[in-house]
């Protein structure tokens, strides 16, 4: 299977960067093909403006939505954002790799979502009308495809949980994970987060890879989260609220789940905490060496 990783770290030697290398070594380990887009040694552009249409007059206003819909319709985007759809169109899989930078991705990694996903592309696609709004959150021009985000964070997990200081990981993680991924067609699956990365020693790098190389093991079978679809029924269209009926009495995210499961009940999120059977304590053995070879970046 194709494979898209956008790496978003400036540092190459930081524990993201470790990360980033065991991703591919997996993966192709795994037979799949994986092309990176590491947006900081790639220079990429994070402004949207106007030199991202090339036919654009220079005095002309600029106009976010419409100006990224007629490049993206009459072939005059800028080459790096036509570069970045194709892999898109190619892939069978996105990875987003980042740490978690106040509460959020990394700017240079927002920038890629602004441009890459043009009016015609990303969003503005299908029809509205009284049956539907549009084709997005389930549909669109990337359904069909999966994506998965692979974060740092600083904090301990506790910190991010339920009850936690900095509001529980599925909320901050919401608008990417169902905003940025679900709405242009994404099947979405749990994020894999690594917390307290000020302190990663080779130990625990090993038993981290050991995590995340079983979430990239089942990369293409891992059930995805169960959002609800917006043109599927449950919502009322064009208001666009969930149908009373349906979550009754609650509000919040978690309404968006079929199954009104918060995302983090389905995934392992510190490593350590798995009980490993005997046939993934054998995987973890054959790749043993794998890991410790990228465990030169600790830092996140």
């Amino acid at each position: 299977m194709n494979i898209l990783l956008v790496h978003a770290h400036p540092e190459p030697r930081s524990l993201n960067g470790s990360l980033k290398r065991f991703i591919v070594d997996r993966l192709e380990s795994q037979g799949h093909a994986v092309q990176v887009s590491d947006l900081y040694a790639m220079g990429w552009k994070a402004t949207l403006d106007g030199a991202d249409r090339l036919d654009r007059e220079p005095d002309a206003r600029f106009d976010p939505a419409m100006d990224s819909r007629h490049a993206f319709v009459h072939g005059t985007q800028s080459e790096d954002i036509a570069r970045e759809q194709d892999k898109l169109r190619r892939a069978d899989a996105l990875i987003l790799q980042f740490p978690l930078w106040w509460f959020s991705m990394p700017a240079i990694l927002k920038g890629w979502v602004e441009r890459v996903y043009a009016n015609g592309f990303g969003y503005g696609v299908g029809e509205h009308s009284d049956a539907r709004w549009g084709d997005r959150y389930g549909e669109g021009s990337l359904a069909g495809k999966r994506a998965m985000l692979v974060v740092t964070a600083g904090g301990w997990e506790s910190h991010y949980g339920p009850r936690g200081i900095n509001g529980p990981i599925d909320d901050l993680l919401f608008p990417i994970q169902h905003g940025i991924l679900y709405y242009p067609g994404f099947d979405v699956l749990t994020p894999h987060v690594v917390y307290r990365t000020g302190k990663m020693d080779p130990a625990r790098f090993a038993a981290t890879c050991e995590t995340l190389g079983r979430r990239l093991d089942t990369l293409f079978s891992t059930p995805p989260l169960p959002f609800r679809r917006q043109n599927g029924g449950d919502y009322a269209i064009p208001e666009l609220g969930l149908r009373p009926e349906l979550a009754p009495g609650r509000t919040g995210f978690g309404i968006h789940l079929a199954d009104a499961q918060p995302a983090s009940v389905l995934h392992v999120a510190q490593p350590g905490n798995e009980q490993g059977a005997e046939r993934e304590q054998d995987r973890a053995r054959r790749h043993e060496a794998q890991a410790a070879a990228h465990a030169e970046g600790l830092a996140q």
